[in-house]
């Protein structure tokens, strides 16, 4: 959990609880949305906690863990390193829908995989199963969660907005001290930030959301949308 960053951010993200378990008392899926470094998986463990002060149960789960493993593009011949490569390609998404938001909605099964492939690792973990009890929220942060390969089962849907170049240069610093500045900044801007673009030209997410929050300042989160 990070520490928390105001009383106005926690009001904001406790209000998003509520809301969203108003919605049902059967199993809720949610989507957190938005740019790279937009603070989604923050975000995602704030309003996981906040769920869990409502005495609902939680499951969280990122589909950066539901990605194919890196050999599979050499072994099938596809392009996965590019904006649209990435965009297109990386994510498994029979696995999203099959393992994890199918069996995690109302009427499904209940019996919910929160890992497909470890993404740094590569091991498989599709065969760890979780239950998700009949009143369980699933929290799951990603980027391209509106995408029409499996946007039809989110039953709500929050978009972080920050700009484009807050992204990036929230991304490099964050994936720097790993992979080198100079590096990260050419992923960030070859790979992550074009296939974000392609993505908010085909799916516009902002449109999809449920609601919109600006999340440029972490102690000062706005609900605009």
């Amino acid at each position: 959990m990070p520490p928390a960053a105001s009383s106005s951010r926690s009001t904001l993200v406790t209000r998003m609880a509520a809301e969203i378990l108003a919605r049902s008392d059967r199993r809720i899926r949610v989507a957190v949305d938005g740019r790279t470094a937009a603070g989604k998986t923050s975000f995602g463990h704030e309003l996981a906690a906040a769920v869990r002060g409502f005495d609902r149960p939680t499951l969280r789960a990122s589909l950066d863990d539901f990605k194919h493993a890196w050999p599979h593009a050499d072994e099938h011949g596809y392009d996965r390193l590019s904006g649209e490569g990435y965009y297109r390609n990386a994510h498994d998404h029979d696995s999203v829908r099959r393992l994890l938001l199918d069996p995690a909605g109302p009427t499904g099964s209940g019996q919910v995989v929160l890992c497909a492939h470890d993404p740094l690792t590569g091991i498989d973990h599709r065969d760890v199963v979780v239950e998700a009890r009949p009143d369980a929220v699933l929290i799951v942060d990603t980027v391209f969660a509106f995408r029409p390969e499996w946007d039809d089962l989110w039953d709500y849907r929050i978009w972080l907005e920050v700009a484009a170049a807050e992204s990036l240069a929230r991304g490099v610093a964050r994936d720097g001290s790993r992979d080198g500045a100079d590096e990260a900044a050419r992923v960030h801007q070859d790979r992550y930030a074009v296939a974000e673009a392609l993505y908010i030209a085909e799916v516009d997410p902002v449109s999809r959301a449920d609601v919109v929050i600006d999340n440029h300042d972490w102690a000062a989160p706005r609900v605009v949308g």
